[in-house]
């Protein structure tokens, strides 16, 4: 699956998929940083922590290492707010770019 998908320059970087279909664009270093560091933790299985500050673009950057890692992950959110906006926000715009992704939306005992 990696190989069909846009590198991460090219996806995170000026002119590439996200500069070219997001309306509200604009390059962040520290987002394509990010997801540098995600994907080399994740090729080679070892944990990161990752502290950046609203507006980054933290969930596009960890998502996109992740989908091109082509692993089964999962994703735990402190907030509902983030559950849904992952679910219902971000994810529908990877699959609007880079095509179907198998998702699943849970929520713990007290939710």
């Amino acid at each position: 699956m990696a190989a069909r998908l846009p590198s991460l320059f090219q996806f995170f970087g000026p002119g590439g998929v996200l500069a070219r279909t997001h309306p509200a664009y604009e390059f962040r270093r520290g987002q394509l940083q990010m997801a540098e560091a995600v994907e080399l933790a994740l090729q080679e299985r070892r944990h990161l922590i990752v502290e950046a500050g609203t507006g980054t673009g933290k969930t596009l950057a960890y998502l996109l290492p992740v989908i091109r890692s082509g692993k089964r992950v999962i994703i735990s959110t402190g907030t509902k707010t983030l559950q849904e906006q992952l679910f219902f926000k971000d994810v529908p715009f990877l699959q609007q770019h880079l095509g179907e992704l198998r998702v699943c939306y849970m929520k713990g005992r007290s939710n």
